[in-house]
């Protein structure tokens, strides 16, 4: 069991792992697991994609605040966030005052291997992919490390590892509290 009832939110770029680890970790600490971009879809009754076609990027982005204010707000359990959740202060804010935020993170090589037929990603849907996960990277890293209480490489661990090295660093920080 979660002690403290403390969450982990996991945070990085899309296809570096958050929804597969997530659901692990999860299940290895015996918590509820939940998916930001899943609880926006099931709120709406449509798909990520759909909403960007119809509302832009500023109306997801909308959404996605009210989602992770309201998620934020349960305890104990393990959130996989959208890889623009730290776009918005507000998201920032919240997840740092309410969990340990795990920063994932791999090469862009890794991110386009796994999102290769994936076409429910419409930051995506670009001629050029790479580049735009270049400028993707570029423009929020800084943000996924301020507000990280860790960081890890999931192109190069595996995820058994991944999910006992989070573990551990959680354990501790729990200790520390």
């Amino acid at each position: 069991m979660m002690k403290q009832a403390k969450n982990i939110y996991l945070i990085g770029l899309m296809g570096v792992g958050k929804t597969t680890i997530g659901k692990q970790l999860a299940k290895a600490l015996s918590a509820p697991f939940y998916d930001s971009d899943k609880e926006i879809e099931t709120n709406t009754g449509v798909n990520i994609p759909t909403i960007f076609e119809y509302e832009g990027e500023d109306g997801f982005r909308d959404r996605e605040q009210l989602a992770i204010t309201e998620l934020t707000q349960l305890q104990g359990i393990v959130l996989a966030t959208g890889g623009g959740v730290v776009l918005r202060e507000s998201n920032r804010k919240a997840l740092k005052e309410n969990g340990f935020v795990v920063y994932l993170h791999c090469s862009i090589d890794k991110i386009l291997q796994r999102t290769q037929r994936d076409n429910k990603r419409p930051l995506l849907n670009t001629e050029n992919p790479r580049q735009r996960l270049e400028s993707l990277l570029a423009e929020r890293r800084d943000l996924y490390l301020s507000c990280a209480d860790m960081q890890i490489d999931t192109g190069i661990t595996s995820t058994k590892k991944v999910i006992k090295t989070i573990i551990k660093q959680f354990d501790k920080s729990i200790e520390v509290a």
